[in-house]
């Protein structure tokens, strides 16, 4: 079975732009989204201004990911949680997420029938302190990518 993930931590607003978030933490983001609308045609628009960094480092299991998040942003869990704080007060806040498409046909890399089990993962004490004290939320997103036979 053919697996693609990917894993990031972001802070989300509706009213704090990402680069005010940017600004407010002296950190600079992997990935931005700018706040939009619910409207999914033509294009979708996020809902929510974002600020992310991110690893989608192939051959990694999830929780090796996290950890290469993790030793970027842990030198600056105050401030993160800080802004977190002043986020939250206006419904916006912070979330590590996972993101895993099964069966992903189109990711396939060659040489797979050597490349490491990647299903399997933990969050260790270091992850869940930090998220503990940045107010973060934890979210795994997972896809099956099969393809359905009424498709083909």
């Amino acid at each position: 079975m053919s697996l693609h993930q990917y894993a990031y931590f972001g802070l989300f607003s509706r009213h704090t732009s990402a680069a005010d978030m940017t600004s407010l933490l002296g950190i600079t983001p992997d990935e931005v989204t700018v706040r939009g609308s619910r409207i999914t045609e033509p294009a979708m628009v996020p809902v929510d201004h974002a600020w992310m960094v991110v690893c989608r480092d192939p051959g990694l299991r999830v929780d090796e990911q996290i950890s290469r998040i993790l030793d970027r942003l842990q030198p600056h869990t105050d401030r993160i949680s800080d802004v977190t704080r002043l986020l939250a007060s206006t419904g916006g806040g912070s979330v590590l997420n996972v993101v895993r498409y099964f069966n992903d046909t189109d990711q396939a890399q060659p040489g797979a029938a050597d490349a490491p089990n990647l299903f399997g993962w933990h969050l260790d004490h270091k992850v869940l302190d930090f998220l503990s004290a940045t107010g973060a939320e934890l979210g795994v997103d997972e896809y099956d990518m099969t393809e359905d036979e009424d498709d083909r």
